[in-house]
């Protein structure tokens, strides 16, 4: 593992700070480091002797092609890093360090992602236990999915403050996700099963709302949608983990063991992030070289932007920032709002298969727990299919075009949105109308996995067009975003079976309150649609739009 690894991750942070800056030190900090002379300005005599500042000022000339990122502004000296190729900068590090620091986010978005559903498996039992209702037994999924939508709102922007990073975020928020784990086991009733689930899922949030922004900080524009896939492919994969382990489990041991296993699945993350995962964000990594530097110079006047931001933000300013200006766009922004609810579609119909697989697979086809629980890896499929197709196509219709200096717009991406959104309606429908005894059990499963692949393709392309279009706000939009989808989705699994149960004839279970799902998905064929044929119009006069 890459020293700086270690370094700048949790662990080597609280080891320096302990140890007065002796141990986990970075090279400002070494003893034949030599100064740059834009740091040195004002700094005569100060910290230094006589020898040492005639070294510095001679020695700096030669190294001063080094700072020409630095920019002098008024009796301020901003840092930045020291050239194009500083190796400190993430979107320099080798190839390995990205891939190893990519599968370091997508462990991390598995490990608590997969706990929405994890015990959805052991309802009956939870049921029987505590002398409630399905509705009622199903409250801890619901509240947990909420508390999804909720975190960003507060964590995310203050993962983008200089002074606190990414990192830092997500291993004690990742912490006490873990130490919840505990009393949500031992739960003596269904209130504080679900209190507990929603205080989960609050401090579950970070990796799934700024898990993107991470991966984009190591990668160069033009290949960043494709990391972003390869990541997604852990948010797809996720929940349709839970129900797949969690079905052992509960045959296994009981309901309580969906939480032991959750404990552990993030104890073993919380382990390696704490001592491997470096901080990415680069503000944060520029605020800490500042404060190095000016204890190393003695010059007061280093700063960096990070730092800048952070004294001119008033408490309003912040509370704006935080809370307001993610609903803000929602509402006010036609295109945000539209893309929001094309997601939250999604995002609802993939927790409302909770309710609809046991009723075709157990009660229609006769499946064990444990079978069911293999069914939901129908997703996990239809999210590699769908990471197989897109990846290539937009090497050649995003990546090759960026290279080669062509102009880019939003749009590139809205005919694979288009795609994508005729996807869904055909694998809903594929799916409610062959979930009967006549047909074989993998006819449904192929319509799942279809959904899937058009879901994907929706999730990757609205992403990239709202980050597009909407790059100063694009913490607020995607924090929007996801309280939108996280609220809407977290209630349809209450309804989920009273909808099937409802619709059903004798022959076909889920066949109409699945055909009302396809029906709303067929009619959002228009978003993309629309984007596509009139988005620089819609751009032209939002308020918020970067172009």
């Amino acid at each position: 593992m890459h020293y700086r690894f270690i370094r700048d991750s949790f662990f080597g942070r609280v080891v320096y700070h302990l140890s007065g800056h002796q141990f986990f030190s970075h090279k400002e900090e070494s003893s034949d480091y030599i100064v740059p002379e834009i740091y040195l300005k004002g700094t005569e005599g100060a910290n230094f002797s006589k020898e040492e500042n005639e070294l510095n000022s001679i020695v700096s000339n030669s190294l001063s092609s080094q700072s020409e990122q630095t920019i002098l502004a008024a009796d301020r000296i901003i840092v930045d890093w020291d050239g194009e190729d500083d190796p400190e900068n993430p979107v320099n590090w080798p190839l390995y360090q990205k891939a190893f620091f990519i599968f370091e986010i997508a462990f991390l978005t598995v490990s608590v992602y997969m706990g929405a559903a994890l015990y959805t498996p052991g309802l009956e039992q939870i049921m029987e236990e505590f002398h409630i209702s399905q509705v009622v037994a199903t409250l801890p999924l619901t509240f947990f999915v909420i508390g999804y939508g909720i975190g960003p709102m507060v964590l995310s922007p203050l993962s983008e403050n200089a002074a606190v990073g990414r990192t830092s975020i997500y291993i004690i928020t990742l912490f006490v996700y873990f130490i919840l784990q505990i009393p949500t086991a031992l739960s003596k009733d269904i209130a504080s099963l679900t209190v507990l689930r929603f205080i989960s899922g609050i401090f579950a949030s970070p990796c799934l709302a700024t898990g993107g922004a991470s991966i984009a900080e190591v990668l160069t524009d033009p290949y960043a949608p494709v990391g972003l896939a390869c990541w997604a492919i852990a948010g797809f994969c996720g929940p349709s983990l839970g129900p797949f382990i969690g079905s052992v489990l509960v045959v296994k041991g009981g309901w309580r063991w969906a939480f032991w296993f959750q404990c552990i699945a993030t104890g073993v993350c919380l382990l390696v992030l704490t001592f491997f995962l470096p901080e990415s964000y680069g503000s944060t990594l520029l605020y800490r070289k500042a404060k190095r530097l000016r204890r190393v110079t003695g010059n007061e006047n280093i700063t960096s932007e990070g730092e800048i931001e952070n004294s001119k933000l008033t408490l309003r300013e912040l509370v704006v920032e935080t809370l307001w200006r993610p609903i803000e766009i929602s509402i006010l922004e036609p295109v945000v709002l539209l893309i929001h609810m094309h997601i939250a579609m999604v995002y609802s119909i993939l927790y409302l298969w909770f309710e609809a697989f046991p009723i075709v697979f157990m009660e229609t086809k006769g499946f064990t727990l444990i079978e069911l629980g293999m069914t939901y890896l129908s997703i996990n499929v239809g999210s590699f299919l769908g990471a197989a197709i897109y990846v290539p196509i937009v090497l050649h219709a995003y990546t090759k075009k960026v290279l080669n200096n062509e102009t880019i717009v939003p749009e590139v991406f809205i005919p694979l949105a288009i795609v994508g959104s005729v996807c869904m309606p055909v694998g809903v429908f594929i799916f409610g109308w062959t979930s009967v005894k006549e047909f074989p059990w993998v006819a449904p499963l192929i319509g799942a996995a279809i959904f899937t692949i058009g879901a994907f393709f929706i999730f990757q392309t609205l992403f990239n067009y709202m980050g597009m279009s909407f790059k100063k706000y694009l913490a607020s939009a995607f924090a929007g975003n996801d309280l939108f989808r996280s609220v809407i989705a977290g209630v349809f699994p209450l309804f989920g079976r009273p909808l099937f149960e409802n619709l059903k004839t004798d022959k076909y279970p889920v066949g109409w309150g699945s055909s009302i799902l396809g029906f709303i998905t067929l009619g959002m064929v228009a978003i993309p649609v629309l984007f596509y044929l009139n988005g620089p119009k819609l751009r032209a006069r939002s308020k918020y739009s970067s172009l």
